[in-house]
């Protein structure tokens, strides 16, 4: 049975629950070619309490999107022949306070589309409704608005619009695949963050970018802020931003 996709607004109403009291608990947790954004990945490794390099090389893959040509994350299976999700216990998510964005919006999906026209950006909803997935049958109704409040989005769709923006950036400035050291730094940048604290304030990896001092001290102890610093660095640096 494939999966049936029913276009939602912001407010309009869909039934569903997961608990453990759901008969296919954990089932949507593995066998999963699971993405993390740059936001994902520090929310990940900070609640684990890893430095971002040991949590990239203990739990992802890296490979270049066949669309953007751009370094992307994967998250890998556990050591589970169920090929589970490595934080999924019978429990269910350990780190399901810091989960990844896509994991938090299901079974919503959202896609930003932008006018050039215009300059505005408008949001787009879909329910995706699985056939393993037995929430729908629960008694639980909301709107997608209140699922996007309950479920802390606000800052992920914010950071990953970002990276949506660099994207759109990069495709129309540089299309194809990175070349080797552009890859590399964009890596450095939006997914190995302490890697990138290094460089910058070690080896003085910004030293002829105009970045406001009071910005980059912030960066120099909050992850949030130096992602900011991060997300600009590569669109002007490796994309020509203005």
């Amino acid at each position: 049975m494939e999966n049936n996709i029913v276009p939602l607004d912001i407010d309009e109403s869909f039934t569903f629950s997961c608990s453990r009291k759901v008969p296919c608990f954990n089932e949507c947790c593995r066998d999963l070619n699971q993405f993390l954004t740059p936001y994902d990945i520090l929310r990940l490794k900070n609640f684990l309490n890893m430095t971002s390099g040991d949590f990239l090389e203990k739990y992802t893959t890296l490979h270049n999107g066949p669309e953007t040509g751009l370094p992307v994350i994967s998250l890998v299976s556990g050591n589970s022949p169920r090929l589970q999700c490595p934080f999924v216990t019978p429990d269910g998510c350990r780190v399901y306070t810091d989960r990844p964005s896509s994991c938090r919006m299901y079974p919503i999906a959202r896609a930003l589309t932008h006018s050039r026209e215009t300059g505005r950006s408008t949001e787009h909803y879909a329910l995706i409704k699985e056939p393993h997935c037995l929430g729908f049958d629960q008694n639980k109704t909301r709107t997608v608005r209140e699922w996007l409040a309950t479920q802390g989005l606000e800052p992920y769709n914010r950071y990953n619009d970002l990276l949506m923006e660099i994207i759109s950036l990069k495709n129309r400035q540089k299309p194809g695949p990175l070349d080797m050291k552009s890859g590399r730094l964009f890596y450095l940048a939006l997914y190995d963050l302490d890697s990138f604290r290094t460089a910058v304030f070690e080896n003085n990896l910004l030293k002829d970018q105009p970045f406001d001092s009071g910005e980059l001290a912030s960066a120099r102890k909050d992850d949030t802020a130096l992602l900011m610093v991060g997300i600009k660095w590569v669109k002007k640096v490796l994309f020509g931003d203005k």
